[in-house]
């Protein structure tokens, strides 16, 4: 796969609560070690909205990649101002990932005006990658069950590939990491 989408859940739906959390190194360790793997593979390109949470990670840990492999990374938001109503310090990061980003453009030229712009960024990224990658729970999904429910329609309706991060791989980067140390 050249192009590949990321999405996940929300830092509130992981029960974070700020961005000191020490569960973020290990979310962040797991998307790298997914990431370097696909990379190696071929990978060009890793488009996401940006949203707070696994997909504002992701694209730390992207822009950290761009240094060892030729990955690029785009960030395509839903609407102008996406991250207006989100926490000072997300909005921070944000602001900051997306001057880093190889390409950045939101989907509609203006603010939030309906729930489609939320349900046709989800079709956008599934047309213009070849498979996604979810950090979620397939049990209690959280937001992104819509994503996923559309990812899953395209898995079977294409030459779409999902791939998961799940509870267990996060457990297993922690035991790791653990045994390291």
């Amino acid at each position: 796969m050249k192009i590949i989408t990321i999405s996940g859940n929300k830092p509130y739906e992981l029960n974070i609560r700020n961005e000191k959390d020490p569960r973020i190194p290990f979310i962040k360790a797991a998307i790298k070690q997914r990431l370097v793997s696909l990379a190696e593979e071929g990978l060009e390109w890793v488009i996401t909205t940006g949203q707070m949470g696994v997909e504002l990670w992701a694209a730390e840990v992207i822009v950290d990649l761009k240094q060892e492999y030729p990955i690029k990374l785009g960030i395509f938001p839903p609407f102008l101002e996406y991250e207006s109503r989100w926490p000072e310090i997300y909005q921070q990061k944000y602001l900051e990932i997306t001057e880093q980003a190889d390409h950045f453009q939101p989907l509609y030229n203006e603010t939030y005006q309906a729930p489609y712009q939320l349900m046709n960024k989800d079709y956008w990224l599934i047309d213009k990658s070849e498979g996604g990658v979810l950090l979620v729970d397939e049990d209690f999904p959280g937001t992104v069950q819509y994503l996923l429910e559309k990812m899953k329609e395209a898995v079977e309706q294409e030459q779409y590939q999902l791939m998961f991060i799940t509870p267990e791989d996060l457990e297993d980067i922690v035991r790791e990491q653990q045994l390291d140390a």
